[in-house]
């Protein structure tokens, strides 16, 4: 059931200029609904936008280990989460684990995996925000947890941690985070972050 407006699930971006609806409304709450799931349907068309990011030279060094809430490796990810993040993360339906393949199996390098899977990242967080889905990425990880859990091989870097569901009131939080979660949103404005403009 849809939240009503009260909620901190509407939190549209005050935008200098008018951007795309799924870029204004995309934000990365904390409080999850832990009885929400998500569609096979949707959990493809995350991974599928995320497949069709730009890479460079098309190299598509971008690896995903995708664990639903109730499974081994949903618990497993959880487990290495560290600070705020294991406070709540483990409520969210699903937690992706973003990969950067350094190297080709050859031993060549790929000096933009790690740009080339932000970029899929972002695109699977747009992808949500318009199936209807939240998203909040986390770096707060015991990385080398993960590497041996998943036996990821040298080349296999893990990044990041996506959690992915629907959103929940703020209340279900303990209180710091609850705070965090109906703060302003804020942005540093256009004349700070474009050094040159001709």
């Amino acid at each position: 059931m849809p939240l009503s407006p009260a909620t901190t699930t509407l939190r549209t971006a005050e935008t200098s200029v008018p951007i795309i609806s799924e870029l204004a409304r995309r934000w990365s709450p904390r409080s999850f609904d832990p009885e929400a799931t998500i569609a096979d349907a949707q959990l493809d068309a995350l991974l599928e936008a995320a497949r069709w990011a730009p890479s460079a030279s098309n190299n598509q060094p971008r690896r995903f280990i995708v664990a639903r809430r109730g499974t081994h490796a949903f618990d497993t990810i959880v487990s290495a989460l560290v600070g705020f993040n294991a406070a709540w993360a483990h409520t969210a339906s699903a937690l992706i684990i973003g990969i950067a393949e350094t190297s080709s199996v050859e031993g060549d390098v790929r000096p933009y995996a790690q740009y080339d899977l932000g970029q899929a990242v972002a695109h699977l967080t747009i992808q949500a925000e318009a199936e209807g889905l939240a998203t909040h990425q986390m770096a707060g990880v015991e990385w080398e947890k993960l590497v041996a859990a998943f036996d990821l091989p040298e080349n296999m870097v893990p990044m990041t941690v996506t959690a992915v569901g629907t959103v929940a009131e703020a209340d279900r939080l303990p209180e710091a985070l609850a705070e965090r979660e109906t703060a302003p949103r804020t942005r540093l404005p256009l004349a700070e972050l474009v050094l040159l403009r001709s």
